[in-house]
């Protein structure tokens, strides 16, 4: 017998009707009908080709072939929970891996990741470096990452959640006069003839800061140095039809400890 077609429903039944020999108590243990357990056994026993109970004036008797593989029967069953356990130990785990561009890990995900873990002393982070910034992909399955933050007008073929922006903002050192504007891959009217590029919005923040012009970046990653004075922003802020996500493939979304991640980003 194949172990992909094991019986595995009608073995546990087994388990039950042997250890109460009674269909009923078997049923009432597994939340199924007497009749149900009846079903499995039958079923079983056809699979099987051997007879497992007999009806005597005494109640229910499990056959010689029934008894026979019990105990090996139920050391399996203790060994799938032991499975099961440890499989599920990693969602007590407080170990979580998170790929996201350079410039959104240094301006935003840094200082909340910080926080978190000064709050629970038992996180532990490993941040990866990504090209979402750029459009390129993250690969999950390679990077065994339980997270990633990417740059979009939504979540792809990923479960998402949007960080929440005023979309983009101008922004120069305060009470700076420079009137060159500098541009970042993917800015609003990027052109390669800009008099100042920059690799991304970190470095147009950072350039701004400097004095070497005006930048116009999302409000996410400006915002910390917005309020540390660094730099101020210039008239309004401007919608996005882009904006950050946080990513995941269903099975991680699933996950405790990531949800409470996500939930602790996105408060």
């Amino acid at each position: 017998m194949k172990r992909t077609h094991l019986p595995l429903n009608g073995l546990r039944v087994l388990d039950a009707a042997a250890r109460h020999l009674s269909f009923t108590r078997a049923a009432d243990e597994l939340a199924v009908t007497p009749a149900a357990v009846g079903q499995q056994i039958r079923a079983l026993e056809d699979t099987l080709g051997v007879v497992l109970f007999r009806r005597t004036a005494r109640g229910l008797e499990l056959t010689a072939e029934g008894g026979a593989g019990l105990a090996a029967l139920r050391g399996g069953f203790l060994q799938f929970e032991d499975a099961v356990l440890a499989m599920q130990a990693g969602q007590s785990s407080k170990a979580l891996t998170i790929a996201a561009p350079r410039d959104l890990t240094a301006k935003w995900l840094l200082p909340r990741l910080a926080a978190i873990a000064a709050a629970d002393g038992e996180m532990r982070f490993a941040v990866m470096t990504s090209d979402e910034g750029s459009g390129g992909p993250v690969d999950f399955t390679e990077a065994n990452l339980d997270l990633a933050i990417r740059w979009g007008e939504g979540p792809g073929n990923l479960e998402g959640e949007a960080l929440e922006s005023d979309g983009f903002v101008r922004v120069a050192r305060p009470g700076s006069e420079a009137a060159l504007e500098i541009g970042w891959p993917g800015c609003p009217g990027d052109d390669a003839t800009m008099p100042i590029r920059v690799a991304d919005a970190g470095l147009a923040i950072d350039a701004a800061a400097a004095g070497l012009g005006r930048a116009t970046v999302p409000e996410l990653l400006a915002s910390g140095d917005i309020a540390a004075g660094r730099i101020e922003v210039i008239g309004e802020a401007g919608a996005s039809r882009v904006g950050y996500w946080i990513v995941a493939p269903l099975p991680q979304w699933r996950q405790k400890k990531v949800r409470a991640l996500v939930d602790a980003l996105t408060a």
